[in-house]
């Protein structure tokens, strides 16, 4: 006999059944419930006990208990021999899977969009390759008859862009590292703005770390500007690429897009924190 009760927080109707093995009647866990519990047994790769788990979550013990049961038969979760739960084998493979099938400019493509529409200017991601970056995706300002030249596989130098001093600065900490990553061609002058030494170059890179995003201020292209911000798209730490708002000076100054990185983290979501 089957009846149906309303599940916490949804509208939707959760079922009941009896199910073998104890003999007690166990329900069938809603689908949010089970998430919420896929979602915290993620942040545990060495795994978690039963009672951890339970009290971390705030909820009763047979419900946790239930959802583990549910994610184990999907093969979404594992116990071990020492009773702990991890992610299943099942879903690691549908999640690789998934992540090698789908490049990180197209999961970033929703970001760009948002940003260009909010600020009117241009967005980009862009991925680090030795001196350069390389322009992965643009999107350009819905409206505006002045639009950057910029093109999906062009390339800038990277100690010049928003986006190249975001990527160098969690890669070189030291000055010797910028040194070093200089080595023996010196760095193009695209302007007389853009910062040609390492003591420069090294100060940004430390002020950039610091305040957790990148600026621009005319070093690359002259009545352009920019702010740029790390996505972590392959790596729970390590900046994948990251995204700039390129805008002309006269239309968006740039303490404009400096007063709004609060707004910007908000549109990058996920895809702009790190999960240490």
């Amino acid at each position: 006999m089957e009846h149906r009760q309303m599940y916490e927080g949804t509208s939707a109707p959760v079922s009941e059944e009896v199910a073998g093995g104890d003999g007690d009647a166990a329900r069938l866990v809603g689908s949010d419930r089970v998430l919420a519990v896929l979602k915290e047994l993620a942040r545990y790769p060495d795994g978690v006990g039963l009672e951890e788990l339970t009290r971390v979550m705030g909820s009763p013990k047979p419900t946790v208990h239930r959802a583990l049961g549910a994610l184990r038969r999907a093969g979404l979760a594992d116990q071990g021999e020492r009773g702990r739960y991890v992610l299943g084998d099942e879903f690691l493979r549908m999640a690789f899977a998934h992540h090698e099938d789908r490049p990180e400019h197209v999961r970033v493509r929703p970001v760009l969009d948002a940003l260009a529409h909010r600020f009117g200017e241009t967005a980009h991601y862009a991925v680090l390759d030795g001196r350069e970056v390389v322009y992965r995706a643009k999107v350009d300002p819905p409206t505006g008859a002045v639009r950057l030249t910029s093109t999906v596989g062009g390339r800038n130098p990277a100690h010049a862009t928003g986006v190249g001093k975001t990527l160098l600065a969690h890669r070189l900490d030291t000055v010797a590292a910028v040194e070093a990553w200089i080595g023996d061609a010196p760095l193009e002058r695209r302007t007389p703005r853009t910062l040609c030494t390492a003591d420069d170059l090294y100060l940004d890179l430390r002020a950039t770390l610091d305040r957790g995003y990148a600026v621009d201020d005319q070093e690359n292209e002259s009545g352009v500007n920019c702010l740029s911000l790390p996505v972590y798209a392959t790596s729970p730490t390590t900046p994948s690429g990251a995204v700039s708002i390129s805008a002309l000076t006269y239309r968006t100054p740039l303490h404009i897009l400096v007063d709004a990185v609060g707004e910007i983290r908000e549109l990058l979501g996920p895809l702009g924190r790190t999960r240490q």
